[in-house]
């Protein structure tokens, strides 16, 4: 599909007013995609776990206007963040807007109000845009589908997906579970990097249970956001090299995928992540965004898996938080290591147990 197969079609109702609310949850990437192009198209694909417990849910209240917003005017809404009117989260969304206003033309018609809470702190240092703007998609796109009742799931989907991709990129992979890919790659004829698609081969049993026990190291705010951190991948020195790693990593991960190689499958997962913190402390300007309590935990993982044998392995994400992943099957003696191991390096002793899961749905 492209662009064009996203336009808004002609209304075939009216519809005056009314609110749905989508629960949506964050995702983390297996293989990370860091560096992008124009409109949110990202220079490498991903493939991610969707998660669980970790989510936004978010309302959205419709009601028509008098007369529409005119081209000049922004398009007419309100944000609540558990329970409170936000300003200062306004110009992120008229951003978003302003990226979607030709596929859902119709959203100047309304006025919005938006209420959004997260399962987990909004300080925690879990980045809330893919959940929360993938909900908010999830919204648009219910409206959007009581205009035109003839839309397809499969078509909410992928532009739901789409029009969260405009928000955030990761975003585009919190749709729908449990293994998502998203940029378009060789080995899988459907993928694109304008949505995200459910990843198509076959997938062991021991990766649909996995655990994610995200470790809060940090929750403060990033000295560098995720936006400049993508930006300065242009004319980065390694930037090729890393972009074709990533698709060799993607290609590798089929096998491991289909066998349930648990070796490979951290060996790879680990390599990603420490991959992307390397492109960041090589980039110009350079940063870091491990914290000395990362790497005493990364090095705590290491110590365990030789001491133990058992499959647990580490990912990160753009900050200082450490997602410890393991089988479901081992979760009582790593959710033991976890307590008596790693917990005293998170900030305030926080930590929050997650697990694979199977993506957004409607209240």
């Amino acid at each position: 599909m492209t662009e064009n197969d996203f336009l808004s079609r002609t209304n075939s109702k009216t519809v005056e007013n009314g609110s749905v609310t989508w629960q949506s949850p964050s995702n983390i990437a297996l293989v990370k995609y860091w560096g992008k192009k124009e409109n949110q198209v990202p220079a490498n694909p991903s493939v991610s776990f969707t998660l669980d417990h970790c989510k936004t849910t978010t309302t959205l209240k419709f009601h028509k206007r008098e007369s529409p917003a005119a081209k000049d005017e922004d398009i007419d809404f309100e944000f609540y963040f558990e329970g409170k009117k936000k300003e200062d989260f306004k110009p992120k969304i008229s951003t978003f807007f302003k990226r979607i206003e030709n596929y859902c033309p119709y959203l100047r018609e309304y006025h919005l109000e938006i209420s959004s809470e997260n399962s987990f702190p909004h300080s925690s240092g879990i980045a809330s845009s893919a959940s929360g703007m993938s909900a908010l998609a999830l919204c648009l796109m219910s409206l959007e589908k009581e205009l035109n009742p003839e839309i397809t799931n499969e078509y909410f989907n992928k532009k739901a997906s789409f029009l969260a991709r405009l928000g955030s990129g990761s975003a585009c992979r919190s749709i729908e579970g449990s293994l998502i890919e998203w940029g378009k790659h060789a080995d899988l004829s459907d993928s694109s990097d304008l949505y995200a698609i459910k990843y198509p081969y076959k997938v062991d049993a021991v990766f649909q249970k996995f655990q994610d026990t995200i470790l809060l190291v940090d929750k403060g705010q990033k000295q560098v956001s995720s936006t400049v951190g993508h930006n300065l991948m242009h004319g980065h020195p390694f930037a090729e090299a890393r972009f074709q790693q990533a698709h060799d990593n993607l290609h590798n991960l089929k096998p491991i995928f289909a066998t349930g190689d648990l070796n490979a499958f951290m060996n790879l997962v680990e390599s990603e992540a420490l991959t992307l913190h390397a492109m960041m402390m090589s980039s110009n300007p350079y940063f870091i965004l491990m914290k000395p309590n990362t790497m005493e935990i990364i090095n705590k993982i290491w110590e365990f898996r030789e001491a133990t044998a058992l499959p647990v392995c580490f990912t990160l994400d753009a900050g200082a938080n450490v997602h410890v992943l393991y089988p479901k099957k081992n979760k009582v003696e790593i959710l033991e290591f976890i307590k008596n191991e790693l917990v005293a390096y998170c900030e305030n002793g926080q930590y929050i147990c997650d697990q694979i899961g199977n993506g957004a749905k409607k209240l």
